[in-house]
């Protein structure tokens, strides 16, 4: 039992949520609290180890020049990636037309969608935090980043005198990543409930409601995997068999319990051991997660088209081109959290005038989709941790893990 490997174990929870859920739906909407306890225990992790990753990664290796220097190249490759994601969303959904046929009538589940509007100013103000205590409790990941970024390069400033503290950190990091080892033990748990929760709760037919919108986004995923986010395995001199085994275990746990936040101690840890530098890691993972969202941008190019095709709107090129520059400016304040996007969608539905209801449409099957956004989310997060690292001309030498 002990030879099995913890994806192994993962695999084994999810098929093992799937069929709970499809033969004993009522005992599967139960199991709720199961799931939800792993994610508890996650999301308590999150802001200590990135905190303790980032400053001490900062201070005990890094000189501000050098974190602009690498700030600077991982927004250009953010950038670079979440548009090409979006042209291929844009591309595929013109291409299948998922939405066309799809009825969107008036009816009260308009007001079952969030409906917050995001704006840029919103986001550029919410980066911001006006309380690393209140950041800390509401996981807030690009906060607690901004802090502790600032926190580190004070810590470098002062030289000697921020010892201890640069210690305290460096130890608190390596206690979370053994705090993250034990959670994982319940990971085949969490994940097995959160699928049967899912199909026992919207049952298989889910599956089929919108089977033609469901396909594009899991074609357009794979596509993305492979002509976006591959080649730069080659690009980089990435090794792929070792990158394949330090994200699979992040990225499974990604896709079934659709938490970002979920993979994200884990993904932290992997990269580490993969070889990518602490200051490296610890600030490109944390950051792509408000700038670097490739599913969540490739799935928000689907839906908005998809509404537009569903509502019978007739919109130019030029107008859906305008409405991904629009989405490309506000989907980077989307945490990773689940079902994040669709306040995302319902901000960029107002804004063009477009029916709310398209959005209610989506939350029938946003399960099965957020699956697959969120698991591309990590992905693409941890493979641009290695890009960075190796433009910065790191080996990538093999960090032997801690017994």
């Amino acid at each position: 039992m002990k030879r099995i490997s913890l994806t192994a174990w993962i695999f084994i929870g999810m098929t093992a949520g799937v069929l709970v859920g499809a033969a004993l739906p009522d005992i599967a909407k139960q199991l709720g609290p199961v799931s939800n306890v792993f994610l508890r225990l996650i999301r308590c992790i999150v802001a200590p180890l990135l905190f303790g990753t980032l400053v001490s990664g900062i201070a005990g290796g890094g000189e501000m020049k050098q974190m602009g220097r690498i700030g600077a190249k991982a927004l250009l490759y953010f950038e670079t990636v979440t548009t090409a994601a979006l042209f291929l969303g844009l591309a595929a959904v013109n291409i299948v037309r998922p939405g066309a046929g799809i009825p969107i009538a008036r009816t009260a589940a308009e007001a079952a969608v969030p409906q917050t509007p995001t704006s840029f100013a919103s986001v550029l103000e919410h980066i911001f935090p006006s309380s690393i205590i209140d950041a800390m409790a509401r996981n807030d990941v690009l906060q607690v980043v901004v802090f502790a970024f600032l926190f580190g390069a004070a810590c470098a400033a002062i030289g000697s005198k921020a010892a201890p503290v640069v210690q305290f950190c460096t130890s608190l990091a390596e206690v979370m990543f053994r705090f993250t080892r034990y959670v994982m033990y319940l990971a085949p748990f969490g994940v097995g409930a959160a699928i049967a929760v899912t199909v026992g709760s919207k049952g298989l037919h889910v599956l089929f409601g919108l089977s033609k919108l469901i396909v594009t986004m899991y074609a357009a995923s794979v596509i993305c995997i492979a002509l976006i986010l591959l080649p730069a395995l080659p690009l980089f001199r990435i090794p792929f068999a070792r990158f394949y085994k330090a994200v699979r275990e992040p990225f499974l746990i990604a896709f079934s319990t659709a938490s970002s936040e979920a993979a994200l101690p884990l993904a932290l840890e992997n990269m580490e051991e993969f070889g990518v530098p602490k200051h490296i890691v610890g600030f490109v993972i944390p950051t792509g997660y408000s700038f670097n969202l490739v599913g969540t941008t490739l799935y928000l190019s689907l839906a908005s088209i998809f509404v537009v095709q569903a509502a019978n709107h007739h919109m130019s090129l030029g107008e859906q081109l305008f409405m991904m520059l629009t989405l490309m400016l506000t989907s980077k304040g989307v945490a990773g959290v689940p079902r994040a996007a669709l306040v995302i969608l319902t901000g960029t539905l107002t804004t063009f005038n477009l029916p709310m209801e398209g959005a209610a449409v989506l939350l029938g099957v946003d399960a099965l989709l957020d699956m697959a956004r969120t698991g591309i989310n990590v992905l693409g997060n941890c493979l641009a941790s290695a890009v960075v690292a190796r433009w910065e001309g790191y080996k990538l030498q093999t960090r032997d893990p801690q017994p």
